[in-house]
């Protein structure tokens, strides 16, 4: 039976596409850089995600991710690279201005608060996902928050789940279910620390990665029907 959920917030329970458009957006307008288009931002999400799956094996260091991103976008599309520091930033703190929920996650999680515990897990900037679960309303309702920041390592490393369960307490193996959009970073560390997987694949994206999640969602509701069959 499952007692606790570690739920992914970017790209699972609140929607990172359209808070990261939100972001570029502002700051581009804020450090008069003209317009990103929708071409300008498929271009920086494709940088982007290279280079947290970097940080996610330990080939960089959050600051090289930070910084280093948002210097290839630029060099690549002939901006200022003098603004990268403080353009990532003001990033940082547009992040969280505003929360928009994937799949009524927000009712799901009220609806799950009596009967399992929740718990964020996320590998997000302490600054950004501490004011989106503020202004989403996420850090009342969840029972606990752990920002890879804080605890001092990412996921997926195991080191990250053992510094859950010193918090939490231990559960059995088929008692907690990490869910979560990257399979690089929320199933292969569910993987890692022994757990079940849920891997909420809302575009039907290909697995391309060894690593099997013990179930798959493209919609949020569903991980009622997952809990159900486990009881």
């Amino acid at each position: 039976m499952i007692k606790v959920i570690l739920w992914d917030i970017d790209g699972t329970l609140l929607n990172f596409k359209m808070s990261e458009r939100y972001a570029i957006d502002y700051c581009f307008n804020k450090f008069h850089m003209g317009t990103c288009t929708d071409e300008m931002l498929q271009r920086y999400s494709v940088i982007n995600r290279g280079y947290w799956e970097r940080l996610e094996t330990g080939e960089l260091t959050r600051e090289q991710v930070m910084l280093g991103r948002f210097h290839e976008f630029f060099e690549s599309e002939g901006l200022p690279t003098d603004q990268v520091k403080v353009f990532n930033d003001e990033y940082q703190i547009r992040l969280g201005d505003k929360a928009f929920f994937c799949d009524h996650g927000d009712e799901l999680v009220k609806q799950l608060k009596a009967t399992v515990k929740q718990y964020a897990v996320t590998n997000g900037t302490t600054v950004a996902q501490e004011r989106k679960l503020r202004f989403s309303g996420l850090d009342q309702l969840l029972d606990g928050v752990f920002i890879s920041e804080q605890v001092g390592v990412d996921k997926p490393q195991k080191a990250f789940f053992d510094a859950v369960w010193n918090e939490i307490g231990s559960y059995a193996p088929d008692e907690v279910v990490i869910v979560g959009d990257s399979l690089t970073s929320d199933i292969r560390g569910g993987k890692n620390a022994g757990i079940l997987t849920c891997w909420y694949n809302p575009d039907h994206l290909p697995n391309k990665i060894e690593v099997t999640p013990d179930c798959t969602i493209d919609n949020l509701q569903d991980i009622l029907s997952y809990l159900d069959e486990s009881r």
